[in-house]
């Protein structure tokens, strides 16, 4: 049996989710959350093999908790369901460590499918966007020095700064919490030696003149 988990803020969407895979007699439901926070703590203690995440949810978001859970154990499985379809969000996602990416407007064969795909270790992923992915961070060991005390996500934050965005702006790009934006820019102004934002976004600027964000 295939064992998953829903994460779904809206109960009619994970009671036709739960039908869908539990009417197929190789999958079963083991545990379902509408929200970000419980379903971090649960996911990892029922040890589905693939959790279904809904990429936005009131208190946080499914690249998240699929990033927190295979932190715990990362033999479980992660499979971003969205809305719509978002680059950002796509590069957030592999970052996350999710195998698969799909659309809600997906039709429930293609799920159950991919559902069966995922638990098998198999990736949903296009390997020419995960290739993309790749050479961001191959590009990342190659940046000045300055540069490589910084982790990936410090990184990107430091570009969206160099292009100006607020910490709300970056929040909204990563689907991170504001306030964890503000924590990942004072850790980088201290790695750097900096006090404010804007000799950030200078010294940004000229760094990456040769890594431009995509």
């Amino acid at each position: 049996m295939i064992r998953v988990f829903l994460l779904d803020d809206h109960e009619v969407v994970r009671r036709g989710l739960a039908d869908l895979l539990e009417a197929e007699g190789d999958i079963e439901v083991v545990g379902e959350s509408g929200l970000a926070v419980e379903a971090t703590h649960r996911i990892p203690a029922l040890r589905p093999h693939v959790a279904i995440l809904d990429a936005r949810l009131p208190d946080g978001n499914g690249i998240d908790v699929c990033r927190d859970v295979r932190a715990v154990d990362s033999t479980i499985k992660g499979l971003i369901l969205t809305s719509y379809e978002d680059d950002e969000a796509l590069f957030a996602a592999i970052m996350a460590g999710a195998s698969g990416y799909v659309l809600k407007q997906i039709r429930g064969g293609d799920l159950v499918d991919a559902v069966r795909r995922v638990a098998a270790g198999q990736s949903l992923l296009d390997p020419a966007i995960t290739q993309r992915v790749l050479e961001r961070i191959r590009h990342g060991v190659e940046q000045p020095r300055e540069l490589r005390s910084l982790t990936d996500q410090e990184r990107r934050i430091l570009e969206f700064i160099a292009e100006g965005l607020t910490n709300r702006e970056i929040a909204g790009r990563m689907f991170l919490a504001e306030k964890t934006v503000k924590n990942y820019v004072s850790s980088l102004l201290t790695k750097l030696g900096l006090e404010r934002r804007t000799q950030a976004a200078v010294l940004a600027t000229r760094l990456l003149g040769d890594h431009p964000h995509p």
